[in-house]
């Protein structure tokens, strides 16, 4: 069979479609740039709202933190200055020592630099050896009112307190 002559106005016809077809890639081109880059910045912004209510979220727990803290130095001057019901005080005592290794595990930079793990023991401290702790409680008030007080020097102290804790006693 012979080939089929094409005619200069099919010819003009198939190279306006494809100069049509390419037109409409590129806006479609442009189009899906463009809502990239919308959603970027809208990742862009919502990582940034992100950060700034997780800072907040942090402050808060930072300010519940020390409130804790004091709550724990009442409760020890509340102890030692009691005539009675030692054991209700004491236990009042290791609920409140909960709460502040509670919002210790909450606070990030206590875990970055291992600060949380020595207030988790000295809460493990003051819930399995209250023989031990009873004897301790003025040095854990120094501790946590330096601690309260934003001193390296308070976690130092805690961490002595619970190295101090012979752990097959009471």
């Amino acid at each position: 069979m012979a080939k089929k002559k094409e005619t200069a106005k099919d010819l003009v016809q198939y190279t306006y479609r494809d100069n049509g077809q390419e037109f409409i890639m590129k806006r479609k081109m442009v189009s899906a740039i463009i809502v990239a880059l919308l959603f970027a910045i809208a990742l862009a912004v919502f990582i940034a709202l992100y950060i700034d209510e997780r800072a907040k979220v942090q402050q808060t727990y930072k300010r519940q933190y020390g409130l804790c803290i004091e709550k724990v130095i009442y409760d020890i001057d509340s102890y030692n200055g009691a005539e009675g019901d030692h054991e209700f005080r004491y236990r009042r005592l290791v609920a409140d020592m909960n709460s502040v290794a509670s919002f210790a595990f909450l606070l990030d930079d206590l875990e970055i630099t291992g600060q949380q793990k020595t207030v988790n023991e000295l809460y493990t401290a003051f819930l399995k050896y209250p023989v031990q702790m009873k004897e301790k409680l003025e040095e854990a008030k120094t501790a946590l009112e330096d601690i309260n007080a934003n001193l390296d020097k308070g976690y130092d102290e805690a961490q002595t307190i619970v190295d101090s804790i012979d752990l097959k006693g009471y």
